[in-house]
């Protein structure tokens, strides 16, 4: 098959959503597929293009057997509602040129990963007018993401949007979603059940194992041996909550034991940094080298995934995969109706659930884990089991793989 990703992040050495594309193009080239993307230079969760990088120039390049075409984009600094969208309307419009240089290479496949949605008209229609499969994954609902967070407002302008984007989805021939709710959700938007599929997020278990030693960052963050370590890291954006955090270190400056490190980048790390100024229990870091990641990941002794409350069932956190392959306990912070908590509290039976937005539950669910070490290594080999049987990155996309060949056949997903 010949296969096009269309959309605005794929920064493989970064994390989330652009890892997640890379590894799904990596893979797929691998396997004997002739892969392209098009795409923007690196520049997120920083905000900011990657040194080596501009955001004025066209580039080609490849990557691990993928032929990558970088596209000019406006950055801001400090991205709001409108700059967002202007932001990725420059992306769309910039990335055109090279979509329609694609015509005579002629895709079987033209992918697209939302966010951004953006592209989805342009997508839509060259693979109409070429005769390709058109394909939409939704790793978010970035739409109700921004209405809900208030990055965007206006009751008017979302029904407007929300219109668009339901005659949009209806448009693709396929739409994967990473969850059941969110399966359901796009069903409800009016995409026909027989052309949605549910495509789960995946981890490298061969790559990320549990540790059977200390990690090397405990020495060289210079950590005592009976500390607990509490680790968020990823995207510090508006979707994770993470003032939360900083009131947890606030509860429990009392416990020595505890130390929350908190690790990323992103339009709200400045403001994590300020709040948690003079806690000695904080510890601020960037995010680590993907070569160092299962050391990383195996730093934690119980990994944090936060979620505001008014997010907490239009995303399903990509990041929680490595959590749960790293064989380390989880305290996640969300509702009891979303599908993350019945995966969380019962499915993997790996962590502790507590409500969003709430410290003292947090704060107090880490002061037990942090004093039964036996049940954090309960928690933790029950997450390893479930990854291994439900989230190998091979088992899931060799599935993904068989549904694009039928559909490119034209026999239903």
């Amino acid at each position: 098959m010949k296969l096009l990703f269309y959309g605005i992040n794929f920064a493989p050495e970064l994390t989330g959503i652009g890892k997640y594309t890379g590894e799904m193009a990596r893979w797929l080239a691998n396997a004997g597929h002739e892969v392209r993307v098009i795409t923007a230079p690196p520049y997120y969760p920083a905000w900011q293009v990657s040194e080596g990088y501009s955001a004025r120039q066209y580039r080609t390049e490849s990557w691990r057997g993928v032929r990558v075409r970088r596209t000019p984009l406006w950055v801001p600094h400090q991205p709001g509602g409108l700059k967002r969208v202007l932001h990725l309307a420059s992306f769309a419009l910039g990335s055109l040129p090279v979509l329609w240089a694609q015509w005579r290479w002629r895709p079987d496949m033209v992918w697209v990963v939302e966010p951004a949605l953006m592209c989805a008209p342009a997508a839509v229609a060259f693979a109409s007018l070429r005769g390709a499969r058109s394909g939409l994954h939704i790793q978010d609902y970035e739409v109700d993401a921004a209405f809900d967070l208030g990055l965007i407002k206006g009751n008017t302008l979302r029904r407007w949007v929300q219109a668009g984007e339901r005659w949009l989805m209806r448009r693709f021939d396929c739409v994967t979603t990473i969850s059941g709710r969110m399966v359901d959700r796009a069903r409800s938007k009016g995409v026909p059940a027989a052309r949605v599929v549910h495509f789960p997020n995946w981890v490298d278990i061969k790559r990320v194992t549990p540790l059977t030693g200390p990690s090397v960052y405990r020495a060289e963050l210079g950590l005592a041996p009976d500390t607990v370590v509490a680790l968020y890291s990823g995207n510090m954006g508006n979707k994770q909550g993470l003032e939360t955090l900083v009131e947890v270190a606030r509860l429990l400056q009392d416990d020595p034991r505890i130390l929350l490190v908190l690790a990323g980048d992103g339009t709200g790390r400045a403001n994590l940094e300020a709040l948690s100024a003079g806690l000695p229990n904080v510890r601020m870091m960037d995010l680590q080298p993907p070569e160092r990641l299962n050391d990383w990941l195996g730093l934690a002794d119980v990994h944090l995934l936060p979620q505001r409350a008014d997010a907490a069932d239009l995303v399903m956190p990509s990041k929680l995969t490595g959590m749960l392959a790293s064989g380390r306990a989880v305290v996640v912070a969300t509702p009891p109706e979303t599908e993350l908590y019945r995966v969380v509290a019962q499915d993997a039976a790996c962590g502790v659930v507590v409500p969003p937005e709430n410290p003292a539950a947090m704060a107090e669910a880490l002061r037990a884990l942090a004093a039964d070490p036996a049940r954090r290594a309960d928690l933790g080999a029950n997450g390893r089991r479930y990854a291994e049987a439900e989230l190998s990155q091979d088992a899931i996309l060799r599935r993904f793989e068989t549904q694009l060949q039928s559909l490119v056949q034209g026999a239903p997903t």
